[in-house]
């Protein structure tokens, strides 16, 4: 399992991953700066728990856009206001590594 060090908002972050995914895990570190320099920019410095919350939400409300999306192309019914997106299949091993990688960014957050 490869270790990054991701920096977001400032701060070192360690975290495992599988090996291979390391290009991944930059990105989607680097999406999660994007959100939280949004966040700064319209005056949201208020803690850094409350702008990871922030980031979260922002991430989370383009995650329902877009499955509301997939739902039009698809011919579906949209999903309703406030109600998740529909689960997708997920493979064991897949599940498996993310929580690998969740409880890295927890361990990681402890010694911070």
């Amino acid at each position: 399992m490869a270790q990054l060090s991701l920096k977001i908002n400032g701060y070192a972050y360690t975290v495992g991953c599988v090996d291979g995914q390391e290009d991944h895990l930059r990105a989607m570190s680097a999406e999660v700066e994007d959100r939280m320099g949004r966040i700064k920019a319209m005056g949201g410095q208020s803690g850094e728990a409350r702008m990871l919350v922030l980031a979260a939400l922002l991430m989370a409300d383009e995650l329902h856009d877009m499955a509301a999306e997939l739902a039009d192309a698809q011919g579906k019914p949209r999903p309703a206001p406030g109600a998740p997106p529909p689960a997708p299949e997920i493979d064991p091993a897949r599940l498996t590594a993310l929580a690998d990688q969740a409880e890295s960014i927890a361990a990681a957050m402890e010694r911070a």
